[in-house]
């Protein structure tokens, strides 16, 4: 599998200089289930090649790329181990990228575990654009976003926002949910945006939802800075409205 990406790679003219393939494991893959009638989703994941990758191949002194965005926090097994300098090798990694010069975001995978705290925390302190759903923001934090019945609790994600901020995040924090999205910046301003209430026949599914939320607003920050990547119009929390079925989970 390895070679076949690679070979589509350069079909496609994409620089794969960065891109490598090993015989130590397979390809990593997710298989994605999706309920039909309320859209839930039950990923399979098979980590592969990815659990071995340490980023000792990365010089980012000769890069010229803008922004390194490290993905996913909790499942590269290497760079999630234990660092004595940083926390961890990941926050290792991202401090290298930093002290080069480029911006850096995180992508975290959604859970059911303690291990935010040991991993995703770490990382934080060497961390430009922090781009989070409300799962991992809460399991970060420790702050309870949702409710018992379901409902978002803005107030609770204001303070995660600001904690995530607390914890080194250096200049922009962006939550995501199903109802819409929150940015807080380093400076403490507020942007709400609620989400579009597209009909069904417009969504054919939501895998990858989250992450093309976070490539889209990465692009913003390299192209117009912190400020155009969180200007939405709304300063306080809208009507947030729910989504359509299909549409739950960013």
């Amino acid at each position: 599998m390895g070679d076949r990406i690679l070979a589509d790679c350069r079909q496609r003219r994409i620089d794969t200089k960065h891109l490598k393939a090993t015989p130590a494991a397979p390809t990593s893959y997710t298989d994605v289930m999706t309920e039909a009638d309320n859209g839930r989703r039950t990923f399979f994941h098979m980590r592969g090649a990815n659990a071995l990758w340490k980023g000792e191949d990365l010089d980012f002194e000769k890069s010229k790329a803008r922004i390194f965005h490290l993905g996913y926090l909790l499942l590269l097994d290497e760079l999630d181990k234990p660092e004595k300098t940083h926390g961890t090798r990941a926050a290792a990694l991202l401090a290298a990228a930093q002290a080069a010069g480029l911006r850096t975001s995180v992508d975290v995978v959604s859970e059911d575990s303690e291990r935010f705290t040991q991993i995703v925390a770490p990382a934080l302190k060497y961390v430009d654009y922090c781009i989070l759903n409300e799962i991992e923001a809460s399991k970060t934090t420790g702050f309870k976003i949702r409710q018992a019945d379901g409902t978002l609790d803005t107030v609770s994600l204001r303070h995660a926002a600001g904690a995530l901020l607390q914890m080194g995040v250096k200049e922009l924090v962006i939550v995501h949910f199903a109802e819409g999205a929150f940015a807080r910046t380093r400076k403490g301003d507020d942007h709400w945006q609620s989400a579009l209430n597209l009909p069904a026949k417009y969504i054919a599914g939501t895998a990858g939802a989250g992450d093309a939320f976070c490539a889209g607003r990465s692009w913003v920050c390299t192209k117009a800075g912190t400020s155009s990547a969180a200007s939405w119009p709304a300063s306080a929390p809208p009507r947030l409205r729910s989504p359509t079925p299909l549409a739950r989970r960013a």
